[in-house]
């Protein structure tokens, strides 16, 4: 005769209440960041697009661009919610912050006298088309 360990099929363990209150508070930052991301589109064109970076220790930068161009940036604590908060909001992600995404940005003249270039003689800021 066999000896049969596999344990019975009983009650579900229940998750330690710090873990429940940890999972209540990641869902209250993916809304509160989803909501962010969703306000940043409606007032900048009504459309926005992003990118996620790792920053340090778990945390994640959410570079935003509008359709009109304009740029923002959100922290979220861990990649994670940075990528669930996304894609509650729609917001359409990419995997680098070059090429396409980079060429819809449009910098002002707050951006341009802060760059380098301005400072050894670069061109000023271009007209807006």
């Amino acid at each position: 005769m066999a000896d049969d360990t596999t344990p019975q099929d009983g009650p579900a363990e229940k998750a330690a209440p710090s873990d429940a209150r940890a999972d209540r508070k990641a869902a209250r930052l993916e809304r509160r960041l989803a909501q962010q991301m969703r306000d940043f589109a409606k007032s900048h064109g009504g459309s926005a697009e992003g990118q996620l970076a790792h920053i340090a220790r778990g945390t994640a930068r959410i570079a935003l661009v509008g359709a009109n161009g304009e740029w923002g940036n959100l922290v979220a604590p861990s990649m994670d919610i940075a990528r669930k908060a996304a894609e509650k909001a729609g917001l359409t992600l990419h995997d680098d912050f070059d090429g396409e995404l980079a060429a819809k940005v449009r910098t002002g003249p707050y951006e341009w006298s802060r760059m380098a270039g301005i400072q050894i003689g670069g061109p000023a800021n271009p007209a807006d088309n």
